[in-house]
């Protein structure tokens, strides 16, 4: 190869990892139902949330649009870093960060949102016998008024993939 096809080659594979590497630093969008799901599973551990907020949620998750609250509902969540295992499969578990506070579940909650997660497109990272999922600054605005009108609006998340 010659020195000038040398470095025009070193060149495009600088410029695509460089582009790989901003669009994995670039912020996730999930929009409809995935972002319904995403909010949905997040939404009952949330310490920001009334009442009221979390019983609209779940009642929204349930396919029950017919709920009193009118307001849009913002689900937040600073970090979700989930793990299961692929030696120890029994292992699910998720630490799910609002500010300072971390609330860890496993089992079945886990599971739960290590999927959603995974429809909401965040990449999986494997490290001696387990899998992980991550993302951080989940911001989610859950219209109910919009949801009622049944044409795949009301729902938007943005999130950043990864830690």
């Amino acid at each position: 190869m010659t020195p000038v096809r040398l470095i025009l080659a070193c060149a495009l594979v600088a410029a695509t990892a460089s582009s790989v590497a901003a669009a994995a630093d670039a912020p996730a969008k999930v929009t409809g139902s995935t972002a319904l799901a995403l909010a949905g599973v997040i939404a009952p551990l949330s310490p920001v949330l009334s009442g009221a907020e979390k019983k609209a949620m779940a009642m929204l998750f349930a396919a029950n649009p017919d709920i009193p609250y009118k307001k849009p509902i913002v689900v937040t969540a600073d970090r979700i870093v989930c793990r299961t295992g692929n030696v120890d499969i029994t292992v699910r578990n998720c630490e799910v960060t609002f500010g300072k506070k971390v609330k860890t579940v496993n089992g079945s909650t886990a599971n739960e949102i290590f999927a959603t997660e995974a429809l909401a497109g965040v990449p999986a990272d494997g490290a001696a016998g387990s899998n992980f999922e991550s993302l951080s600054k989940l911001s989610c605005t859950i219209d109910p008024n919009a949801i009622r009108r049944k044409d795949g609006s009301g729902a938007d998340c943005m999130f950043q993939p990864g830690n």
